[in-house]
């Protein structure tokens, strides 16, 4: 029991002696500066990353569109894991639980990722989704088909244009809003940011690519209509939207021939898929290889380095312009 603010049966405290007025001056700068460091010590924590709210893309370029739209208000994650290919990736249960936890999940949605699908579907998930292609119009596979080859299926590969790349980080900043309005104002100077970094890029790409000696590209997979379309050029893929999707001999063939006809000097290869069959290619017409990155995903080392889309993409227009001779 307590009585009179202290313990029953408790010994009154005895009265201290009066400090001196300096020494109570240098107690209460004690105390002051005691204050001053916790206050600082509470700024400069980090936050809890079990307290930030969860969002979850995909697979690469949605996870760096919306990490770059939420900034630190959102911990955004990637279901497809660095060095993997997603062509070829299926979520496993722990993904389907990490995308049941997020506030909002971030899917390409015209092809690429058709597991997403299944995520988002209304009779099993409650999580708010958002499409990033929504309301671009989408190329046919057979604008993309490799030589001789043929597919009704859409291109998803729209990040590739930057321009389309900007409409994709405005529908995210979007659908961030709707489901955190609170922080409406950060996702629209984010947005702003990086849209302004990508009109840069857009930009770059077309002083770059305006004075060349050629404008045919032979890739290892049809993965850069939109950008081709964009910068008219003459893409030649590989193989078809897949990196899978080997050509038949015949089909290889007439890509050689395409090739010596039109001097093609480099075939393209990308760094997360095998490159034999380009460097097959490259050696059939005595040409060289390069690497033309469809940023699906990027490696264990691009990651360590901390290169993202706009690195990644600066790289693809230097090797673009050494292939077609550019000035």
């Amino acid at each position: 029991m307590r009585g009179g603010g202290r313990l029953v049966g408790e010994r009154p405290p005895r009265r201290r002696a009066l400090a001196s007025p300096l020494i109570r001056a240098l107690r209460v700068a004690g105390r002051a500066a005691l204050g001053v460091a916790l206050a600082l010590a509470a700024c400069q924590r980090a936050p809890d990353p079990a307290s930030t709210p969860l969002v979850v893309a995909s697979f690469y370029p949605l996870y760096e569109f919306t990490r770059e739209v939420a900034g630190s208000t959102d911990r955004v994650v990637s279901l497809v894991p660095p060095g993997v290919e997603p062509h070829d990736w299926e979520p496993s249960p722990q993904d389907v639980a990490r995308v049941r936890d997020a506030r909002l999940f971030v899917y390409n949605g015209a092809g690429l990722d058709p597991w997403a699908a299944r995520l988002v579907d209304p009779a099993t998930s409650k999580v708010p989704s958002v499409k990033a292609t929504g309301g671009i119009p989408l190329l046919s596979a057979t604008s993309a088909a490799r030589v001789g080859g043929a597919g009704s299926r859409p291109d998803p590969h729209v990040w590739l244009d930057p321009v389309l790349a900007r409409s994709m980080v405005e529908t995210i900043r979007d659908a961030l809003v709707e489901v955190d309005p609170a922080h409406a104002a950060i996702y629209a100077e984010n947005t702003k940011r990086f849209t302004a970094r990508l009109q840069v890029l857009h930009e770059a790409f077309e002083a770059g690519l305006r004075d060349c000696a050629r404008r045919d590209v032979v890739t290892s997979h049809a993965a850069f209509a939109y950008l081709a379309r964009r910068y008219d050029l003459t893409l030649t893929p590989v193989m078809g939207l897949a990196p899978e999707a080997e050509p038949s001999p015949a089909e290889l063939a007439a890509i050689a021939r395409f090739a010596r006809e039109r001097k093609v000097q480099y075939i393209f290869f990308e760094t997360l898929v095998d490159p034999r069959l380009a460097e097959t290619l490259a050696r059939e017409i005595g040409a060289q290889t390069l690497v033309f990155n469809p940023i699906e995903g990027v490696t264990r080392e691009q990651r360590a380095a901390g290169k993202g889309y706009v690195d990644l993409m600066e790289e693809n227009l230097q090797h673009l312009r050494t292939a077609l001779g550019c000035r």
